[in-house]
């Protein structure tokens, strides 16, 4: 089956490139605009656990808890990764989509005067084709969300 494309764009004014990389890295960052993320969301949830091996080859594991005490996980290996350029990871939220291994996330950065233009694409098997524009919008959220939480 065939692959589809989510993709996000988002202006940083005054957030080099270097800034949103490390941002996706550290996890007291991640946690600041994950919840962010969750509240513009709407939802009712507390970010518990951020654990990142930031390495090609490397983890990085992302909890959140609901209201009603579900753990909602994302977890994903980092396949390539250019500071202040590139990061390749792969996204899954079921142990199903892992064992598919057919969800690679791309974080690419581009120096614009003071700030830097990120771009973000998610490919993913066709069966999720429904899910593209949630996908692409929720990707838009968190960098919106990285740019309010610097």
């Amino acid at each position: 089956m065939a692959n589809v494309t989510a993709r996000a764009e988002h202006r940083f004014a005054t957030l080099t490139p270097d800034a949103v990389y490390d941002s996706w890295l550290d996890p007291e960052r991640v946690r600041a605009w994950m919840q962010r993320t969750i509240a513009r969301a709407g939802r009712t949830a507390q970010v518990t656990d951020i654990d990142i091996d930031a390495r090609e080859g490397g983890w990085y594991r992302f909890v959140d808890l609901d209201k009603d005490g579900n753990a909602n996980p994302a977890w994903g290996y980092y396949m390539d990764m250019v500071p202040g350029r590139r990061q390749v990871f792969t996204w899954f939220v079921e142990p199903e989509e892992e064992a598919q291994d057919n969800s690679t996330v791309t974080l690419e950065l581009i120096a614009e005067g003071q700030g830097c233009l990120a771009v973000m694409t998610h490919e993913m098997d066709a069966q999720w084709a429904e899910y593209i524009e949630p996908t692409a919008k929720a990707w838009a959220s968190m960098l919106i969300s990285i740019e309010e939480t610097a």
